[in-house]
């Protein structure tokens, strides 16, 4: 027990597992002694991460898992080793100060986890034990408990229902938390334990539940339950109806008892919210990429010192000088190790290269980053009170890198609000005027608004309608007061509201009583409707559930005469082959009708069974029910032996509208250089018209079509025809559509020639495409050779596999679950947010961490190259250049902060003018910011400031003697002033002003906190200096800094210096800027132009002047453009007293209104 405890702490404790899992209710074992209990879980739900002893361990193991990090705790480890020239501490104190505060992040999220699980687990439960009825906490459940649950509240385990309050033994309940759907689901017990509603009967129940190990599927589950009664087993079939998911919610019903068969990690619940995947952004491989090359970098400045090193030494008066005589040992050393040793110490001299603070300044600014898009009141839908949720931050910067879109249709281009349109019975079209079925072009003439009596067929019809379905009903409204709920002619009442798993149910079913069939609603086994006030009851005899693969559902009814019927509706495809009689040719025809006008279709058929067919049937679907292997291969075949000779009695047509603005968003990530992708289950014709209807397919597009293949040879050649026809035709835009079956041979063996075809057609539709089938497309595009950025978006369970198989997965806030947003990285209320998501928020987090990456490779460039310039000046006796605090705190302190608020806050362009110009999209994509040449840039401009300040340092400070005056002795000044720490901390401090100044440049967009944090620092660093070299620290050994820096400052000469320095490096970029801003602008440049000078009709020049424009503003008007920082608003606000350049600058910054705003006059 010790040891197994001491395993579950750490997180390695796996229960057994068998085939199936053996339950016995109550926990009555046999009392046989051959009999071993099986182990399973406890109810505990571990949600979090880490324990306590495991934290520490497994923290630091998934952080050491990181290039940068190991790196360095390798150098630590050196350090700590051999004899190097900087303290252990310059290495070990920024790894630690990086391991710490992910630590700390990490630590704190999963201590809200723990909080949260010790919630839940802690609840208090009622579960029957010992003959009483007794309360415990929820962990404290065990499979084989019999449990109690009241209404409205959570199951807190995976229950087999036993029996409820209710005479038939069934409950409702809502699965909202598990996969979104509000409508009331009827859950069912077996006949042998309904009659179990005390805790009396219940204690005397004899019984054993078998079923499959657990598995994620909310929606399978394979079992049955043995029942001894008077020595007698009784076996029954138990499925996904007898069992009560935890999380879901008691409704209606007053209270439940059920046996808990699956509990804590291993309940379904727990099993669907395992993590998904790590997907990783493009940047981020970028960044690793950029990491090997500056390991590289690295490794060959140590090599190369190295050598260099012992080329010097070659030379005996170098080798030994009389002031560093070697010991006996040292000079009888190995060279071999000695070459080593200096290796090493080399590598630790110049480890700085590698930015460790790189990955944890990423990190935060992800995180924080993702608040601004829940932030966002654009993406804010009011009418369902839902706002943009952001499930992952780790891909933030790929919403900027997105090429292609793939898009289900229904939920997502559409609202998923159905609305009844028309129908086809016995080959004649119907539509509904004022709640009557009325034969197509005629109108509702009848003057008193009486209903026209119905024939056979259409009564057979709509009841076929109003009974095939799994809707529930819910009479639960304030007010509801005794008396009759149906007080109408028609026999129902407004307070009445239907409930559904799909809203064409529910539409169809709402449709039906409007024409006067009503559906009152189940009880128990009986299904009762009424017709125009007559009341009618059917038995509910099986219910064969609809599925991906038969695209149909059945139900078998018993009538009130005793006749068996089948009522089926599905697809046309899964119905119409299976029909023998009915206007068949006549209801394909007006079925496809309805498809090119947009309307989802579904056909209804039944089937009348005699007394052996209907024994037969009833014995086979038993039979398959109570299998334990193989249940749904043997449901299936069954279900095709029933579901057979069918009678067609008409179609269905039911609209479902286009979301708000969907031809706009489609439009503009066409402009943006993005390829929509629609991928839909709907038929050929209903997929094509809503592709025109919302812009997908231009009316101009020549639309090419791939379907009803049959065979390879065929699908090979109509793709080479294709090919040849987009080839010769001149015509701009193509479209394809592409069906189910024909994509699936196209995939066989096809895939290199479907491709070529796909990309040179501007929109593709994929129609009666199956859920895995869309991941194939989406995997098929993203393994393809250019490598293309991919985004899926759907709202329903069957987009979860495109979802997740996507670089970038989005969930709609749908009506059809939220399995789709569990299962995605973003979600987002409507379609058309994705606009915004991607050209502006996408736009923004990949332009800040481009440039925080390439900013972070550039300012150790800066840092590190000096240490390496100055071996040559020091025999590569590897003495360091900077002082080792400095080294410790110029990552973490003194030029973290700015780069970290510039990477929140930066915008180039105003989000409006992102917006209305999709095609400045086009200007970062192909993650074009990040390319080796831009790399190369910042790389060789890091090696060139670098040498900037270390020459720039030398020769002015160095050599000329006359640039040391200080009113002292110029010799004895050169010697008290100019030694090893001030030459250092005059490169460090040019350093640290050059880079923040660099990064000033680079910004477009200041607000306060930019101010705040950009001369904050330099602020510091001037502030701590002068407190670190001002004071002698007790605590510190040696002090080579004292009084170093305050010395250095007191020289006007150094000032002169590090101003010179500073505008050597930083005029050439501004010279760069301007040339490369009027000879070579970028979309996005040319666009900040036109923001900035809305308003301002005169030619911008210096000898332009708006009306009672001062030289101020003008010559402030001037610097900002060619900036790209200037604001019209702010042009002719400089105060007069304050004329200079400086005041003018205030013009940087401004949170930029909705409207231009025009320049004062």
């Amino acid at each position: 027990m010790l040891l197994r405890w001491i395993r579950q702490q750490l997180g390695f404790d796996p229960p057994h597992q068998s085939d199936t899992r053996t339950v016995y209710i109550a926990n009555r074992f046999p009392q046989h002694g051959h009999y071993v209990p099986q182990r399973f879980a406890d109810n505990r739900i571990i949600s979090s991460k880490y324990t306590v002893w495991n934290f520490v361990p497994k923290n630091l193991f998934e952080q050491f898992r990181r290039i940068a990090n190991f790196y360095f705790l390798i150098i630590f480890l050196v350090q700590l080793m051999i004899d190097t020239p900087t303290s252990p501490v310059t290495s070990g104190l920024p790894l630690f100060f990086v391991i710490t505060v992910t630590a700390i992040k990490q630590g704190y999220e999963d201590w809200l986890r723990h909080k949260a699980d010790n919630e839940v687990n802690g609840a208090p439960v009622f579960v029957v034990r010992s003959g009483s009825l007794v309360q415990t906490r929820s962990k404290n459940i065990r499979v084989g408990d019999i449990v109690r649950v009241a209404k409205d509240e959570t199951f807190p385990v995976d229950l087999v229902l036993l029996s409820s309050d209710r005479a038939e033994g069934t409950c409702h309940i809502t699965t909202t938390s598990l996969d979104g759907e509000t409508n009331l689901k009827t859950h069912y017990s077996v006949p042998e334990t309904l009659v179990s509603q005390s805790v009396s009967r219940l204690e005397a129940l004899h019984a054993v539940v078998e079923c499959q190990q657990p598995d994620a599927d909310l929606y399978r589950f394979v079992g049955r339950i043995t029942v001894t009664q008077q020595e007698e087993e009784i076996v029954r079939p138990i499925g996904p109806e007898n069992l009560l998911l935890r999380g879901a919610r008691l409704k209606n019903t007053k209270e439940i008892f059920g046996v808990a068969v699956y509990t804590g990690m291993e309940s379904k619940m727990a099993l669907n919210y395992k993590c998904k995947s790590q997907k990783r952004s493009a940047v981020e491989k970028s960044m690793n990429t950029f990491l090997l090359i500056y390991l590289g970098i690295l490794l060959f400045e140590a090599i190369l010192s190295t050598i260099l090193k012992y080329a010097w030494q070659a030379e005996k008066k170098w080798d030994e000088p009389f002031y560093n005589q070697k010991t006996e040992q040292e000079r009888n050393s190995s060279q071999i190790l000695k070459f080593i040793s200096d290796f090493l110490a080399f590598l630790v001299l110049y480890n700085f290269i590698i930015p460790i603070s790189l990955y944890v300044t990423v990190e935060m600014q992800k995180f924080l980053g993702s608040f601004f898009i829940g932030w966002d009141l654009d993406l804010y839908h009011e009418e369902s009170d839902q706002m943009a949720q952001v499930n992952t931050s780790d891909l933030n910067e790929e919403l900027g890198q997105v090429e292609y879109v793939f898009t289900d249709k229904t939920g997502t281009l559409t609202e998923n609000e159905m609305l009844f349109r028309e129908c086809s019975i016995n080959g004649i079209k119907y539509q509904e005027i004022n709640g009557k079925l009325v034969h197509e072009g005629m109108t509702d003439d009848s003057p008193d608004g009486s209903v026209p009596p119905l024939s056979r067929e259409e009564l057979l019809f709509l009841k076929a309608v109003s009974l095939c379905h799994t809707v529930q009903i819910s009479y639960e409204q304030p007010g509801d007061g005794p008396g009759n709920p149906f007080p109408n002619a028609n026999g129902f009442s407004s307070q009445m509201e239907y409930y559904a798993s799909s809203p064409d149910e529910k539409a169809l079913v709402e449709a039906t009583k409007r024409m006067g069939v009503t559906f009152i609603g189940s009880h128990g086994e009986v299904m009762e409707i009424k017709t125009f006030g007559k009341s009618e009851k059917y038995k509910l005899l099986h219910v064969l559930e609809f599925d991906a693969t038969r695209r149909r559902m059945s139900v078998i009814l018993q009538t009130p005469s005793g006749g068996k019927v089948l009522f089926t509706k599905g697809a046309e495809s899964a119905v119409l082959p299976f029909t023998k009689s009915g206007e068949i040719d006549k209801t394909r025809v007006h079925v496809d009708e309805f498809a090119l006008k947009g309307l989802r279709t579904l056909v209804v058929a039944c089937r009348h069974f005699n007394v052996e067919e209907y024994e037969e049937v009833d014995r086979q679907l038993h039979e398959a029910r109570a299998a334990l292997q193989q249940r749904e291969e043997r449901l299936a075949e069954v279900f095709s032996f029933i579901e057979k000779d069918l009678e067609l009695l008409g179609a269905t047509g039911v609209e479902d509208k286009l979301q708000e603005k969907v031809q706009e968003t489609i439009e503009s990530l066409r402009l943006a250089g993005i390829k929509v992708w629609v991928l839909t289950g709907d038929k050929h014709e209903t997929a094509v018209s809503v592709s025109l209807s919302c812009g997908h397919f231009h009316r101009t597009m020549n639309i090419l079509e791939l379907v009803q293949q049959k065979s390879d040879n065929e699908c090979a050649e109509q793709l080479r025809q294709l090919a040849r026809r987009i080839r010769e035709d001149h015509v701009i835009q193509h479209g394809l559509v592409v069906d189910g079956a024909s994509l699936s041979l196209a995939l066989r063996g096809h895939e290199k020639l479907f491709m070529e075809v796909c990309k040179n057609c501007s929109a593709v539709l994929c129609c009666r495409m199956a859920p895995l089938q869309k991941a194939k497309v989406v995997r098929l595009l993203k393994t393809s050779p250019e490598k293309p950025i991919t985004l899926a978006i759907g709202d329903g369970a069957n987009d979860v596999s495109m979802i997740q198989e996507a670089h970038v997965g989005i969930g709609i806030m749908g009506k059809e679950g939220r399995q789709a947003v569990r299962n995605s990285d973003y979600a987002i209320a409507r379609f058309r947010f994705l606009s915004k998501l991607l050209l502006v928020h996408g736009h923004f987090y990949y332009i800040r961490v481009a440039t925080l990456v390439q900013y972070f490779f550039y300012k150790n460039v800066c840092f590190i190259t000096p240490q390496f310039l100055y071996q040559f000046f020091c025999l590569f006796s590897q003495q360091t250049l900077y002082d080792s605090v400095y080294l410790t705190l110029y990552n973490i302190c003194f030029t973290s902060l700015p780069i970290l608020v510039y990477s929140l806050f930066e915008q180039q362009v105003h989000p409006h003018m992102l917006q209305s110009k999709p095609v400045l999209y086009r200007d970062i994509s192909k993650n074009s910011l990040l390319s080796f040449k831009t790399f190369l840039y910042w790389t060789l401009l890091g090696f060139c400031h670098a040498f900037v300040f270390f020459f720039g340092s030398y020769i002015l400070m160095g050599e000329d003697t006359s640039l040391m005056g200080n009113g002292q002795s110029l010799r004895a000044n050169r010697q008290l002033m100019f030694g090893n720490w001030t030459f250092g901390t005059l490169v460090f401090t040019v350093m640290v002003i050059t880079v923040t100044l660099k990064l000033a440049l680079e910004t477009h967009f200041w607000t306060w906190m930019n101010h705040f944090v950009t001369w904050g620092s330099i602020a510091f660093y001037f502030i701590f200096s002068l407190f670190y070299g001002g004071i002698i620290w007790p605590f510190l050994h040696t002090q080579d800094m004292y009084f170093v820096f305050v010395q250095l400052l007191s020289s006007g000469s150094a000032w002169f210096a590090i101003i010179i320095i500073l505008i050597a490096c930083l005029f050439p970029d501004i010279i760069k800027k301007v040339i490369y801003r009027h000879l070579q602008p970028t979309s996005t440049q040319k666009s900040q132009f036109e923001t900035n000078y809305q308003g301002i009709g005169c030619v911008d020049s210096m000898c332009c002047y708006s009306e009672g424009e001062n030289g101020c503003a003008r010559l402030g008007r001037m610097v900002a453009q060619v900036m790209g920082r200037y604001n019209p608003a702010y042009a002719n606000r400089c105060d007069p007293t304050l004329c200079s350049l400086c005041c003018c600058r205030r013009i940087s910054y401004k949170l930029e209104q909705d409207e231009p705003t025009a320049p004062q006059e």
